[in-house]
C-alpha cells in the first residue's frame, strides 16, 4: 500500500493544531507541518507530535505556501488538512481503501462546517467539497486566495455523507471571523485592484445583498436557523468591507449619490429579496397550494417587463 503524507499550514495554531494532529496519528506515514512564522508554540507542538517541521514566509494566506509544503512530501499520496479540521475515522478508513484499489488521481471530500458550534448543513456549506486527497504530482496550488487547485489526470468525488466528512471547525466565535474577515478582505482587495476595478458606490449594495441572497435563501441558509441569518449577513458585510478597502485604496475619492439613484438601487434590490421570499414560501408548500403564488409571481414579472 502507498506510502501516505499529510500536509498542514499552520499560523499560530497553538489551540487547533494538537486536535489535528491527534486525527491523523495512525493514519499518516508522514506528517509535514509547514509553519508560516507563528509566534505562539505552534511549531513546538507539531515537533512534539513527531511531524516534520519546515518554515516559511507569511504570505498572508495559505495557497502560496501548498506547493512548497507538498514537494517535501515523501508519500505517494497526500491528504491536505488545515489546523482548523479534524480526520474522522470513517473517512481514514475509507481514503485507506482508496489506496488499495485507486479508481482516480486525485479526489474530492465533502466538509463537515462547524461555525459557532454548529453544524450548517445548508447556508452554502454543504457539502463543501474541496481537492484534499491525491496523488504526488497530480495536483498543484495557484496563489490566489480561496483558489480551487489545478488538477490533471482522474478525479473523484467520495460520497457526500457525514462519515466521509472532513470535519472543519470553522468558526469558533464573531472575533475570529472578524480576524479573518480583516486578513481576507485585505488580499481579496488587492486582487480586485489587479483585475482594474473601479470602485462604484453601488457595490456596498450589489455585492452585499447577492451574497446574502445566495446564502440565505438560494444556499437555504434559513434552514439553518439564526445561526443561518447570521452567518449570511457576517458573509454579506464581508463584502462591505471588501470593496470599502478598495475606495480606500483610491484614497476614498468622492461620488456623486442623489436620493433618486439609491431609491432606484433599493427597488431593483427589493425586487430579488421579494422573489426569493416568495420562492420560500413555494418551496415550503405543494404544487396546488402553492399555485397563487405561482400566478402571483408569474403576474408580477409581466408586470415588470
Amino acid at each position: 500500500m502507498g506510502k501516505v503524507t499529510v500536509v498542514i499550514n499552520t499560523l499560530n495554531e497553538e489551540r487547533t493544531l494538537p486536535r489535528a494532529l491527534a486525527s491523523v496519528k495512525h493514519f499518516a506515514d508522514e506528517v509535514i507541518v509547514c509553519d508560516m512564522e507563528s509566534s505562539d508554540g505552534t511549531r513546538e507542538i507539531a515537533e512534539k507530535a513527531h511531524a516534520m517541521v519546515y518554515i516559511h514566509k507569511n504570505p498572508g494566506y495559505v495557497e502560496p505556501t501548498r506547493n512548497f509544503a507538498i514537494s517535501k512530501a515523501g508519500g505517494e499520496w497526500i491528504l491536505i488538512l488545515d489546523p482548523d479540521e479534524e480526520l474522522p475515522k470513517g473517512l481514514a478508513t475509507k481514503l485507506k481503501e482508496i489506496i488499495k484499489n485507486p479508481n482516480a488521481d486525485y479526489f474530492r471530500i465533502p466538509r463537515k462546517n462547524i461555525v459557532f458550534g454548529k453544524w450548517m448543513r445548508y447556508t452554502r456549506f454543504w457539502p463543501d467539497f474541496n481537492i484534499r486527497f491525491f496523488k504526488k504530482g497530480f495536483v498543484t496550488w495557484n496563489e490566489v486566495i480561496h483558489s480551487v487547485p489545478m488538477t490533471q489526470g482522474k478525479g473523484a468525488d467520495l460520497p457526500d455523507k457525514e462519515e466521509f466528512a472532513l470535519v472543519h471547525h470553522h468558526y469558533d466565535s464573531i472575533e475570529e471571523y472578524l480576524e479573518r474577515m480583516n486578513r481576507y478582505t485585505s488580499v481579496q482587495a488587492e486582487a480586485l485592484i489587479k483585475k482594474k476595478h473601479k470602485f462604484l458606490w453601488k457595490d456596498l449594495i450589489e455585492a452585499p445583498a447577492s451574497e446574502f441572497l445566495s446564502r440565505y435563501f438560494a444556499g437555504e441558509g434559513y434552514k439553518d436557523g439564526l445561526h443561518g441569518l447570521a452567518t449570511s449577513l457576517l458573509q454579506a458585510f464581508s463584502e462591505v468591507i471588501l470593496y470599502l478597502k478598495v475606495w480606500q485604496a483610491e484614497k476614498f475619492l468622492e461620488q456623486s449619490i442623489s436620493p433618486e439613484e439609491i431609491e432606484s438601487e433599493y427597488r431593483r434590490e427589493r425586487k430579488d429579496f421579494d422573489f426569493w421570499i416568495t420562492e420560500v414560501a413555494i418551496r415550503s408548500k405543494d404544487f396546488l397550494t402553492s399555485l397563487p403564488l405561482r400566478v402571483a409571481r408569474r403576474i408580477l414579472r409581466k408586470n415588470a417587463e
